[in-house]
């Protein structure tokens, strides 16, 4: 991505990421309950929405939801996403900022999934459910290639995790990921968490380490590559695009699973966005837009090949 911001928008993204921070606040209330429901009542403000349908569908017990287009769209393929949250909060309600992006923008139907949710629900309880939609989505007569895994935050993390699980079990992987600010390393060793603490609106080392500890149980490896994919074995792993901004403190974590990636002969892109923050495609603006333009690009162009 181009280095070079316009001064105005400077000031508008400082702004906006002044309101991030005061809204994240709340967000970090110690009544997770109350965090979950904040979260719902923005994602349902799409509800009345004419311009996407939403389904509601059963995994093997675990809740998913069905987005596409009120249009005719393409059915022989599909967008798998995790959703964020620190594997503490977010839902298939909240997720809606990014798959009716994701449906619009690639004209695909996208399945989201309300995974159990930590503390009362830790690892691994948040990738056997993640397993449950890939299955139920094989069950349908999709087939791994038809398939583009996405996910934002600690739904990268899963998303990566996912299909590493079916790499171990020696099952088709997915055409290609795309992920939003993955979080990919629990260990939280990145310079970034330094360099740009400063500057993220949204995280923060106290918070990463709090959803660290409720998500992971005690005396686990945080290098377990099921936790910090960063760590894992890539290789013949399916093509990855991230996205991420560039005043976040999990930059690192993305720049470090790019390098991770093509040393072991994984197709990667990384497109770093100046000014922007950890997810900043969730809002409505115009950049988060061309981000979202220029993931539609990757998924068609990904399906579109052999």
């Amino acid at each position: 991505m181009s280095n070079k911001v316009e001064p105005n928008t400077v000031l508008k993204n400082q702004n906006l990421m002044h309101l991030l921070k005061k809204a994240h606040g709340l967000w970090e209330s110690d009544d997770i309950e109350k965090q979950r429901s904040s979260q719902d009542r923005l994602g349902g403000l799409l509800n009345h929405s004419k311009d996407y349908a939403f389904g509601d569908v059963d995994l093997q017990g675990v809740h998913g939801e069905w987005t596409m287009v009120n249009r005719a769209h393409n059915k022989r393929q599909v967008i798998l996403h995790c959703h964020g949250g620190g594997y503490s909060t977010g839902s298939t309600i909240y997720a809606r900022s990014i798959t009716t992006k994701l449906a619009q923008n690639t004209n695909m139907r996208v399945l989201a999934f309300d995974y159990r949710l930590a503390p009362e629900y830790p690892y691994p309880a948040a990738l056997e459910d993640a397993m449950k939609a890939w299955n139920h989505l094989m069950l349908l007569g999709f087939g791994a290639k038809d398939v583009i895994v996405t996910g934002d935050s600690a739904g990268g993390n899963l998303a990566l995790t996912l299909c590493l699980k079916l790499k171990k079990e020696k099952r088709m992987l997915p055409k290609a990921l795309f992920l939003m600010s993955p979080w990919t390393d629990m260990t939280a060793s990145g310079e970034s968490y330094e360099t740009r603490k400063d500057v993220d609106p949204v995280l923060d080392a106290e918070y990463i380490d709090k959803i660290t500890k409720v998500y992971v149980p005690e005396g686990q490896d945080l290098k377990d590559p099921f936790l910090s994919p960063l760590y894992a074995d890539y290789k013949n792993f399916p093509p990855v695009y991230i996205q991420v901004g560039d005043n976040e403190i999990l930059l690192d974590d993305a720049v470090r699973l790019r390098n991770k990636l093509k040393e072991e002969g994984v197709q990667c892109r990384l497109d770093i966005f100046p000014g922007m923050w950890h997810v900043f495609q969730m809002s409505p603006f115009k950049t988060a837009e061309e981000a979202m333009d220029t993931a539609a690009e990757f998924i068609i162009g990904q399906m579109t090949k052999g």
